[in-house]
């Protein structure tokens, strides 16, 4: 029986990554919330790790505009915290599966970036997260796994579709800029896909490293949009693109995320589906229920 601890466990990935887990009836699964574990303390890290064979770690601080005035305390979760992980797994054996960000590239590609391009985070948020990355690589070069994602949505969390959907119920026309393209990836989707590293790196078919946990394809915020309202029933031409200059935000946005992900092959696992897959997916499958609900 593989013994498996899911911290963050209350958060929108952590809980469909339990859902995935919990379907298995070959695991023993820890769920550790943020009440229950603080992974800034060294201590309380290394006493819940011991005792498990992997580790899921989607606890982060995610707040990223508040990343620019709290950077030591963004820091202290997405860098500090991650190290106590990664060394108490490196003490018990344990597999770590850490889930990072697109935000450690700058955003100024032109094509997908491979999972060994240079980083260069645009704000604090991207460097507290590159902290974090830095430490699984450090502490478990052989058996530190960083799966970076971006544009998650999904059942259980502040999400960029459900905000669409709630919108839609209360204003006839939504500005939604077009000048930012990444790959919208279903948090369920991504849940999988880690379960399914796991398995791999357990069973010795999985290098240790970097891999990219997106969705295929690509779109902007103003196509994923019109996207989720088709599929909603709704009228996409509700949607008007507009640039991100008319929404200043305190943290500079990457203003291209898309991660190209040739390093599954080296796990023997393919790539995500392609975005317009998934979504459709979320918006069809009972399992987790789906929270896209119109009026």
């Amino acid at each position: 029986m593989t013994r498996v601890l899911v911290t963050g466990a209350g958060g929108m990935l952590g809980q469909d990554l339990l859902a995935v887990l919990r379907s298995r009836d070959d695991l023993t699964v820890t769920a550790a919330t943020r009440a229950t574990l603080d992974i800034t303390d060294a201590e309380a890290v290394r006493a819940a790790v011991t005792g498990h064979d992997v580790v899921f770690n989607t606890a982060a601080w995610t707040d990223v505009d508040g990343a620019e005035q709290a950077e030591a305390t963004a820091t202290a979760v997405n860098g500090d915290g991650v190290a106590h992980l990664a060394r108490a797994c490196a003490d018990t054996g344990a597999r770590l599966l850490h889930v990072s960000t697109d935000y450690v590239f700058p955003g100024d590609a032109g094509t997908p970036y491979p999972e060994d391009a240079p980083t260069d985070p645009v704000n604090a948020y991207g460097r507290s997260k590159l902290a974090g990355e830095r430490a699984v690589v450090r502490f478990l070069p052989d058996t530190g796994y960083v799966v970076r994602t971006a544009w998650l949505y999904g059942a259980h969390g502040p999400n960029f579709v459900a905000t669409m959907l709630r919108l839609a119920e209360q204003r006839e026309t939504l500005d939604v800029v077009d000048d930012q393209q990444g790959q919208p990836t279903w948090s369920y989707a991504l849940g999988t896909r880690l379960v399914a590293l796991a398995d791999a790196a357990l069973a010795g078919r999985a290098p240790a490293g970097i891999y990219h946990g997106t969705c295929s394809g690509r779109t902007t915020w103003y196509g994923l949009a019109r996207a989720v309202f088709t599929l909603a029933g709704l009228d996409p031409d509700r949607i008007r693109p507009t640039t991100s200059d008319r929404f200043p935000r305190p943290a500079a946005r990457p203003a291209y995320s898309v991660l190209g992900h040739d390093r599954w092959a080296a796990a023997r696992l393919e790539p995500l589906p392609d975005w317009h897959e998934t979504l459709s997916d979320a918006f069809s499958s009972p399992t987790p229920p789906a929270p896209w609900k119109v009026a």
